[in-house]
């Protein structure tokens, strides 16, 4: 792939009309996901926006502009940050997390510039993070089918035992005052439209070509929303109210310890999807980027989009394959497309009526497109563990995938209530996976096998 012509290189400006479509390509590459994690996580878009876009450009100059990479919002940290803001009431906490995380990266950068990368590949083995990115995938499985087939409502609350066991459906909330409890139901409608956004993604995906084939979360949300509107099931309420010109609405980060303990770890897992990305992109490109600029730099300037995100509220950053799949294709590598796309970012998330139509979006099209994703996660640690050729035969590497998926997908918790700690789900496997591979002798375990072999 490397050895292909070079449409545009690093450097080169396009002429000003192709530069806008360049950019809008990379911007519909990079939208349906970015805009999906604060909606799952009770983010405001429009700061997802102007986070992401922010971000790119810091990046760009971290990495001297050697990288056209585009960084959006980071699914990894979708169940943390779900865990810790609840629903939006302590987002500021989460996003204490989320800062803290950025900081890590910069002290992962310097160590990475002092010492090289071996130490990486030691304490990350494929078996972990290949392991730890399923669990990531699984552990959504249940949030992505509730949001595609479940509703809220609201019943008058029972007086009676047996009218409480009589309710249909998982109770969410009681609001004695009123008398009232909102139930979490089954809905075929819901799960309807759900299915619909589901096929036209998957469609998008295997069927479709060239630059839609790019775009096919982008496609599912648009074809999930229309049959949501043919349904009845979109109030345009709020984007008739909101401005045109509106200056989102930020959020500051609150101190709080408990999210560093639960955020901090996803750092392992989030480390090696940059350092993979990185090198696929070198490959693509031709060139070692590891060296120059430099995975150091390359941290660095993730860390640093991810502080600043955190600092106004948007969700951690990453650097997004769906945009390495289009520089792919089109071979269009310039740094100046990118910062276009970032700069496009930035004013719409200043735009209230586009941020205010996001938010419309129905839960069920999101909980379609919820099921594919969520799922190509889960894959993509399998996939981890295959390309690299993780022997599961050998019982040392069963030992530590068996033990990570358990405890990841099952939700085991850790609570030490003495000195605040808490480690739950796939934290708590992250760790576990990690310590397991410190631990556990690699050497003599290989040679006993050999040994009963032979």
């Amino acid at each position: 792939m490397s050895s292909q012509k070079i449409v545009m290189d690093v450097h080169e400006k396009p002429k000003a009309l192709s530069w806008l479509f360049l950019s809008f390509q990379h911007l519909f590459a990079m939208f349906g996901a970015t805009m999906l994690v604060p909606l799952l996580t009770g983010m405001n878009p429009a700061v997802a926006l102007l986070s992401s876009g922010i971000g790119t450009l810091a990046y760009l100059i971290v990495t001297r502009g050697k990288i056209p990479a585009y960084l959006g919002s980071s699914f990894a940290f979708i169940v943390p940050v779900i865990t810790l803001s609840q629903g939006g009431k302590h987002l500021g906490e989460a996003l204490f997390g989320c800062f803290l995380v950025g900081i890590a990266y910069g002290v992962v950068a310097l160590i990475v510039y002092r010492f090289g990368v071996k130490w990486l590949d030691h304490l990350l083995p494929p078996v972990v993070i290949g392991s730890v990115v399923i669990v990531i995938g699984l552990s959504l499985a249940g949030t992505a089918v509730d949001m595609a087939s479940k509703k809220e409502v609201i019943v008058d609350m029972p007086q009676t035992a047996s009218g409480w066991a009589a309710l249909d459906g998982t109770i969410q909330s009681v609001d004695p005052e009123n008398g009232k409890v909102q139930l979490q139901v089954y809905s075929l409608e819901n799960f309807t439209v759900a299915l619909v956004t589901l096929g036209i993604a998957i469609t998008a995906n295997l069927a479709f070509s060239g630059f839609l084939r790019f775009i096919p979360v982008l496609l599912g949300l648009i074809g999930g929303y229309l049959t949501a509107l043919m349904m009845g099931m979109v109030d345009f309420t709020a984007v008739r109210e909101a401005k045109w010109f509106a200056v989102p609405e930020l959020t500051a980060p609150v101190v709080s310890w408990h999210a560093a303990v639960v955020m901090l770890p996803v750092v392992l897992v989030v480390l090696a999807e940059h350092i993979g990305h990185l090198v696929v992109q070198g490959n693509i490109m031709g060139r070692d980027l590891v060296k120059d600029p430099g995975l150091h730099r390359s941290l660095l300037g993730d860390g640093l989009a991810t502080s600043i995100a955190a600092l106004i509220g948007g969700p951690p950053a990453t650097t997004y394959g769906e945009n390495i799949g289009v520089m792919a294709m089109t071979r269009i590598f310039s740094v100046w497309v990118i910062g276009g796309t970032a700069v496009l970012a930035i004013l719409f998330s200043f735009v209230g009526k586009i941020s205010a139509l996001i938010q419309t979006i129905p839960t069920p099209v999101m909980g379609g497109v919820s099921i594919l994703l969520f799922g190509v996660i889960a894959s993509s640690g399998l996939r981890m563990l295959i390309e690299n050729q993780v022997n599961l035969d050998n019982r040392r590497n069963l030992v530590i995938a068996s033990v990570i998926l358990v405890i990841g997908v099952g939700g085991a918790l850790l609570k030490l209530a003495d000195i605040h700690l808490e480690l739950e789900g796939m934290a708590l496997a992250t760790v576990t996976g990690i310590l397991l591979n410190l631990v556990l002798p690699e050497k003599d375990s290989r040679q006993k096998e050999l040994a009963e072999a032979a």
